[in-house]
């Protein structure tokens, strides 16, 4: 009895859940557009960074003389410095929100 009530996440006196934070109602659309509302930079650095392997893969095609290797070093150089830049500006932009906008208490 209390290992399927244990398996049901209830408690054998009451229905409260073990882990009510695990079990809202919210589907995993909203939970991923909160979590860019509260880190804008986030999918802007997975947006760039996709851009970034697009256009390398685009490229490679058309790379002319270069060799594969210089090619791949300058696309990943290229990816890492897009994504770094968005972190960058992401902690700058909470930074900016925590320590400028907020301290009005």
């Amino acid at each position: 009895m209390q290992l399927s009530c244990l398996l049901r996440g209830t408690m054998s006196s009451g229905h409260e859940p073990v882990y009510p934070e695990y079990e809202t109602e919210t589907s995993q659309t909203s939970k991923l557009l909160r979590k860019f509302k509260e880190t804008p930079f986030v999918p802007i650095g997975m947006a760039g960074f996709a851009v970034v392997v697009g256009y390398g893969l685009y490229k490679l095609k058309h790379r002319g003389n270069t060799k594969m290797s210089l090619h791949l070093i300058h696309m990943r150089v290229a990816a890492q410095g897009f994504v770094v830049g968005a972190i960058t500006c992401g902690v700058l932009y909470s930074m900016f929100r925590e320590h400028v906008i907020k301290p009005k208490e």
